[in-house]
C-alpha cells in the first residue's frame, strides 16, 4: 500500500521510476524503487523494530554485499525506514536537482 504511494511520488518528481528493479547482471537482486536512467535506487529498510530478516547478522551483510556492489555499477542507493517517506522525497527532489544542473553546465 505504501509502496504505491511512494511509486507515485517519486513518478511526480520525475517520470520513469519503478518498484522492484533488477539491477544485477548475475544475481537476482532488486531495489525497492529505482529509476534505471538515472541509476538511482531507493530501499526501505524494514522490520527494523522487531527481529526480522534485516535484523539477522548474515542478512545484514548480504544487504552490504548488494548495496556496495550497487555503487560498483554506478548507482546511487538512497535508504530508509518506512517512517521517512518524506525525507525520502526531500532527498530524491534534491538529488534530481543536482544532476539536472550537473547536466545543463
Amino acid at each position: 500500500m505504501i509502496e504505491g504511494v511512494i511509486l507515485k511520488l517519486l513518478n511526480k518528481i520525475q517520470k520513469g521510476w519503478q518498484a522492484e528493479v533488477k539491477f544485477h547482471p548475475v544475481r537476482k537482486w532488486r531495489f525497492d524503487f529505482a529509476h534505471p536512467e538515472l541509476k538511482i535506487a531507493v530501499e526501505i529498510e524494514g522490520g527494523l523494530w522487531v527481529i526480522g530478516r534485516h535484523n539477522r547478522p548474515q542478512s545484514m551483510i548480504k544487504d552490504i554485499e548488494k548495496y556496495n556492489q550497487a555503487i560498483l555499477l554506478g548507482w546511487r542507493v538512497l535508504r530508509y525506514t518506512p517512517q521517512q517517506t518524506g525525507e525520502l522525497i526531500r532527498d530524491v527532489e534534491i538529488l534530481i536537482y543536482h544532476l539536472r544542473r550537473d547536466l545543463s553546465q
